[in-house]
């Protein structure tokens, strides 16, 4: 039998609220108060890194809160049946009760799975399925593009929908670069990220995503100083990518994660938290990054090293 989905009928999206929690330092921004978003809407954005323990989710979680202070409205979609960690990150863990394959199922509308932010209005979370359950398999790699394509048709449509991609490269991986038309690549500087990182990069150029850009996140300047640790210039030139962002190494993470409160809300800022809200301004313009770090640019570089390793 042919599994056909039931008609998704969203209520309208709550309106977006007049303005952002916050307001980003204009100071790093050109003395501009907002980014002009560039596109269509919704962008579907997913993502990913292959690799799991880079930071992926934590990424999606800055970006998803960067782009609700920004005031624009956006759905982050934790696309991880059974292992799902967004709603910790969100701070939204018992608040969870519907899913996206309970929408699919027919036993509640799209607007019910929705789980809006305490703090930000125009950031809504959607889980694919409960923690510890699986995906029926009826339901196929198009999970997630029904409801991107139901979200388009809403009244009121966000922004943005950023979709946390597991890690790994299967079935799971599969359903959640369906609808995406960019993706956001999380590598750390390592060997074992960037060789996961490369491959995940041809499996989305395969799947018709081009728009691919990479956050290089837990950059650690003083080993990139002493060449003990890859530059994000290294990273590039490895993956031949255009670099969204460079996150540096930050204690914050931890302490920001436990308590279910995203690194860009601190106040005052941290320099990760820095570093995912001016990649969330490139994300929101189309834009990369056109300068590193002065610990990279006068960095000296070693014959051999890194690079050759991959090359041989």
């Amino acid at each position: 039998m042919v599994f056909a989905p039931p008609p998704l009928l969203p209520a309208p999206l709550p309106a977006r609220c007049a303005a952002a929690t916050r307001a980003v330092s204009a100071s790093h921004h050109g003395g501009r108060t907002a980014p002009e978003l560039s596109g269509p809407t919704p962008r579907v954005v997913v993502v990913t890194s292959g690799k799991g323990g880079v930071g992926k989710t934590t990424t999606t979680a800055n970006l998803a809160a960067s782009l609700a202070r920004l005031s624009l409205p956006v759905v982050a979609v934790d696309a991880d049946a059974g292992l799902r960690n967004l709603d910790l990150l969100l701070g939204l863990e018992n608040r969870v009760h519907l899913t996206a394959a309970d929408v699919l199922a027919g036993d509640c509308r799209l607007d019910q799975a929705l789980v809006r932010h305490r703090s930000l209005q125009d950031l809504h979370l959607l889980c694919l399925s409960k923690p510890r359950s699986k995906l029926p398999l009826a339901f196929g790699s198009k999970t997630l593009t029904w409801v991107a394509d139901a979200l388009r048709r809403a009244p009121n449509p966000p922004a943005f929908i950023l979709i946390d991609c597991p890690a790994g490269v299967d079935a799971g991986f599969v359903t959640a670069i369906a609808p995406a038309e960019e993706a956001v690549l999380v590598t750390t500087p390592d060997i074992t990220a960037l060789r996961d990182a490369d491959r995940v990069a041809g499996l989305l150029e395969c799947d018709g995503i081009k728009d691919i850009k990479i956050i290089v996140n837990r950059v650690r300047p003083d080993l990139v100083k002493g060449e003990d640790m890859m530059s994000a210039l290294d990273v590039q030139e490895m993956l031949g990518l255009p670099l969204l962002g460079v996150v540096p190494e930050d204690a914050e993470v931890i302490r920001s994660t436990n308590r279910g409160v995203p690194l860009v809300l601190n106040d005052p800022p941290t320099p990760a938290g820095l570093a995912l809200e001016q990649a969330t301004w490139r994300l929101v313009e189309r834009d990369a990054m056109t300068a590193v770090m002065v610990e990279e640019q006068e960095r000296p570089r070693k014959k051999g090293g890194f690079l050759s390793f991959f090359s041989r």
